[in-house]
């Protein structure tokens, strides 16, 4: 068993000066979550997601998440659903549902990924699927949908029918005949 002795008078000030900082230090996960609900997009409003047992909306999300809900208990393990809702469409009658399953079967590195569904005419639709990450809603909208925010800087707009990154792939920059000509040169057969 280790004993750590300090002279009070000579490094009193400091250890509490210390446990301030260090209070302060376990206070920042909660800054930190404050801190995700204002994004660097103006009006950008985070999708807060809750369990919300009994809820219409948690019923909604279990039949909309039960493949997801038995694999998971098929793993021993019962998931916690986290659910948000969110006003995507422009059109007010027309919600969205996002979904959040967490169990040790359904998270991976990334952490646990989220599913949003939109409501209409009457049935759900899934919108977006498997996206990680902090979710905000932004003001500007694309073919009647508001843009959705990922972690911050991951901008996606409503194209086509669907949601589609703004992030780019990066080129290739020669790539492409880099690979043949090193095939070409070494005798590799291109297998495509």
């Amino acid at each position: 068993m280790a004993f750590f002795y300090f002279d009070r008078e000579k490094y009193g000030r400091h250890i509490m000066a210390a446990g301030l900082l260090l209070c302060g230090a376990l206070s920042l996960p909660s800054a930190r979550a404050a801190s995700h609900k204002t994004h660097s997009f103006a009006g950008a409003n985070s999708v807060v997601l809750s369990q919300q047992t009994g809820t219409p909306e948690d019923q909604e999300a279990k039949k909309l998440a039960a493949d997801d809900i038995a694999t998971s208990r098929r793993h021993n393990s019962e998931p916690l659903v986290l659910v948000g809702t969110a006003q995507l469409s422009i059109h007010p009658s027309e919600k969205a549902l996002f979904i959040q399953l967490q169990s040790s079967s359904l998270c991976g590195s990334a952490g646990c990924t989220t599913d949003v569904y939109r409501r209409r005419n009457g049935s759900w639709e899934k919108i977006l699927d498997s996206i990680s990450g902090d979710i905000a809603v932004l003001p500007a909208s694309h073919n009647g949908m508001h843009d959705i925010l990922i972690d911050g800087n991951d901008r996606w707009i409503w194209k086509g029918g669907a949601y589609q990154d703004t992030i780019s792939a990066p080129s290739d920059d020669g790539l492409r005949d880099e690979i043949r000509d090193f095939q070409k040169k070494n005798a590799v057969k291109d297998p495509g």
